[in-house]
């Protein structure tokens, strides 16, 4: 998924300015999605706009700058459903913890093992932040199943953080510590 169509998803449920769409990105229900700056997204918007595939107004705000609020047009909302029949690229995962964790061999023990409780807690955290998100009546039923799998890999995840963090802190304990003029 490219920033062209996480704009256009975004646009297809409801108008939006480019600060929602990054929030929405960023720590809203699209943040699983990718994530998009607002360096990517605006000129995403104006090719979008160009293309006609969505349209802008302005609003005036009181003691505010002017807004500029985007809308998906019809041929947009058919842009976007042909963008999702294209085959998918593989899901992709950038993890700093996971490149601490590679490298917990060289660190200090007690540096790791804080290290991984707090990663363990921001799991945690985040499960508990999906598991709050209510899937009612009201809650489409892809928009629950999303929901659930987020739920199963994050539980997943705390699950390994729980039962296997103390061969990561084990590993800073077993081997020498190299100096770095080495």
């Amino acid at each position: 998924m490219n920033v062209r169509t996480l704009c256009l998803s975004i646009l297809y449920e409801g108008e939006a300015t480019g600060y929602d769409i990054r929030r929405l990105s960023v720590e809203g229900e699209c943040a699983y999605f990718i994530e998009a700056s607002f360096g990517s997204i605006y000129p995403a918007l104006a090719k979008l706009e160009d293309e006609g595939l969505v349209t802008s107004r302005t609003e005036q705000q009181s003691g505010k700058p002017s807004k500029k609020v985007y809308s998906i047009t019809e041929a947009g909302r058919t842009a976007f459903a042909d963008e999702l029949l294209a085959p998918l690229a593989p899901d992709t995962l950038r993890s700093p913890f996971l490149l601490f964790a590679r490298y917990a061999r060289i660190l200090p023990p007690e540096l790791v093992e804080e290290r991984v409780n707090d990663y363990l807690q921001q799991t945690v955290a985040a499960k508990e932040k999906l598991d709050g998100v209510p899937t009612g009546s009201g809650c489409h039923a892809a928009d629950k199943w999303v929901i659930n799998y987020g739920r199963a890999i994050m539980g997943v995840a705390e699950q390994y953080l729980r039962t296997h963090m103390h061969e990561l802190i084990t590993m800073a304990r077993a081997e020498p510590k190299k100096d770095a003029a080495e």
